[in-house]
């Protein structure tokens, strides 16, 4: 069985980890509270004390108090008590004691900047087609595996220029999640979250250092790990229409065994107008960011040139979705791999017109964007990602008359999401945005509603300088890493009870103990798709404790791209804007 690991990683991989306690009903943020900002615990009924003591590695009591509040589940009869210590700011090993427990607090600057750099290099963990080295990846280190250089058109994308059987070449990218697959629309919107918060705090993220392969060269390590994915994305396009092919995938999931000893075959299987409008937006975005930098500039003018021809795909087939169960009744081999399964595409509208737009300064993208412009805001997935439109809006800063309709919704729209949200910490069950609604909670709700939520903070933050938004922001990353129903801090080889199990292969089939770290599990899932006589019993039914550390529980402990994207946008943005202080 995998032990339980302490702490925090380095950011090359080599630490050490200790044993870690069982669950502690004194709920905390596991990784590290920021000196200069809120700091509090949730305590379980059962550790309830009258006072509560912060001491330092001494032994010294810098704080006492009472707890400020009673928070009820909304969902069960159980108690916590909010305990606020935020007036403690000196950075230290403290003790926070409830009667006759205890739970380890971490004070320190820059205390999310390990997590945001191990996010950020799990993407090199998940490289395909290439050797993960041990001089970059440690323990972790494995063969290269499929290299993805003879894949087979599937008879659902056939053409006449391309054929059923037509090989071609599509090498590089990552891993899409727990599996072995390539997925367009879940990479570009990763790329998009990521580049979304990139905008916002360019420096940051430029500095960032992870020990990879490129970072002896003159670029971003950050740019130079998501260019990778971006070169990989180039080669799915059909260079005779433009149209994007869905995923590269093998016809069923493979076994959990490690990579280089799969030997299904691997297909580009049908366009559709969502990849095509996906890869069209990150594309264009990528010309505009990478454009600035003298070594990119070659695949800046590639990747903005290959953007136009599939937008220009997109408007000659406006509403192509894939349809796998229609496909596997017509032909061979039948595909069982993940969807990305998407209808309804005026989101992706917006969010690629509004990229070319900002890319070209072509006015009819501008009228398209005007066409697809959104009611009221959502928060970005790779389902729905308008909102990404919405940050490109905001980052560019545009005030013109003609953009100034756009950018005005998007901050309106914004600003009036968060404070809805900000409404609900007062009754919040852990002193969170997050997590005080049902459908809170769902496959990869810790990426798409709790990160999003915090990331969507973060903007009206900038909008405003208002700090409750910044506040707000924290106590959802709070609430990833321990300060939450489970007490589990749900990023792997992070805190005192980190995820163990997650559903990934590469995790699972490697022979070592600890998971492969910085990876953000799906998390609480009172669906449980997959519950089933193999699978232990959930340990509860409630929404926000329906989670199980069990590599079998895909709809609740795997990992994916695209929930790591939102992990490293919300911590690397936390960082940038309050680590240096």
């Amino acid at each position: 069985m995998k032990r339980l690991i302490a702490l925090s990683i380095i950011t090359i991989l080599g630490s050490s980890f200790a044993f870690a306690q069982e669950h502690n009903p004194i709920k905390v943020n596991q990784v590290g509270y920021y000196p200069n900002q809120e700091k509090t615990a949730a305590v379980e009924k059962s550790a309830e004390a009258k006072k509560y003591t912060l001491t330092d590695a001494n032994g010294k009591v810098v704080w006492k108090g009472k707890g400020t509040r009673k928070a009820v589940s909304h969902w069960s009869d159980k108690e916590r008590e909010i305990v606020d210590f935020s007036s403690v700011t000196t950075p230290g090993e403290y003790t926070l004691t409830a009667g006759k427990l205890t739970q380890k607090v971490i004070i320190k600057a820059k205390a999310l900047e390990d997590v945001a750099i191990a996010g950020m290099k799990a993407f090199y963990l998940q490289r395909t087609g290439e050797p993960i080295l041990e001089q970059y990846a440690g323990k972790y280190a494995r063969p290269a595996a499929h290299p993805d250089t003879c894949v087979y058109v599937h008879p659902a994308a056939a053409t006449e220029a391309r054929p059923a059987g037509f090989k071609l070449s599509s090498p590089g990218g990552w891993y899409d999640a727990g599996d072995f697959n390539k997925y367009i629309v879940n990479s570009a919107f990763s790329h998009g979250i990521m580049f979304a918060a990139y905008e916002m705090n360019p420096e940051y993220f430029n500095a960032m250092k992870l020990n990879i392969p490129e970072s002896n060269n003159s670029t971003p390590d950050f740019l130079d790990e998501n260019l990778v994915n971006l070169k990989w994305m180039l080669t799915m396009q059909d260079p005779n229409d433009g149209g994007l092919y869905h995923k590269l995938t093998t016809p069923n999931f493979e076994g959990f065994v490690m990579p280089a000893t799969c030997k299904q075959q691997r297909y580009v299987t049908q366009k559709t107008t969502s990849a095509a409008l996906d890869f069209a937006a990150i594309m264009a975005k990528a010309s505009r960011i990478y454009g600035k930098f003298a070594e990119y500039k070659e695949f800046a003018a590639q990747a903005l040139k290959q953007a136009e021809f599939a937008y220009k795909w997109a408007e000659k087939n406006p509403n192509v979705y894939y349809d796998q169960f229609g496909n596997n009744k017509k032909y061979q081999p039948q595909v069982n791999t993940g969807e990305y399964g998407d209808r309804r595409f005026d989101d992706e509208w917006f969010w690629a017109s509004t990229e070319l737009f900002l890319a070209t300064q072509n006015m009819n993208y501008l009228q398209d964007v005007q066409k697809y412009t959104p009611k009221q805001f959502t928060i970005p997935t790779w389902g729905q990602v308008s909102g990404l439109g919405a940050y490109a809006w905001i980052a560019a800063g545009l005030k013109d008359d003609k953009a100034k309709m756009v950018l005005d919704m998007t901050g309106n729209e914004l600003t009036k999401f968060a404070d809805e949200l900000l409404a609900t910490v007062p009754t919040s069950c852990y002193n969170t945005p997050y997590g005080n609604v049902e459908n809170n909670f769902h496959w990869g709700c810790l990426a798409e509603s709790c990160c999003g939520q915090a990331i969507e903070m973060l903007y009206v933050y900038r909008i405003t300088g208002n700090k409750k938004y910044l506040t707000a922001a924290i106590e959802n990353a709070d609430y990833v890493l321990g300060r939450n129903a489970t007490g589990y801090c749900y990023v792997t080889g992070f805190g005192q009870t980190p995820t163990m199990h997650p559903h990934q292969r590469l995790s699972a089939a490697d022979g070592i103990d600890d998971p492969l770290p910085g990876f953000l599990a799906g998390g609480p899932n009172p669906g449980q798709q997959d519950k089933n006589a193999s699978l232990p019993e959930y340990p509860s039914n409630y929404p926000d404790e329906s989670y199980l550390d069990h590599d079998g529980s895909y709809a609740s402990n795997e990992i994916a791209i695209n929930w790591n994207a939102s992990l490293v946008a919300l911590m690397g943005w936390l960082e940038a804007e309050v680590g240096p202080l």
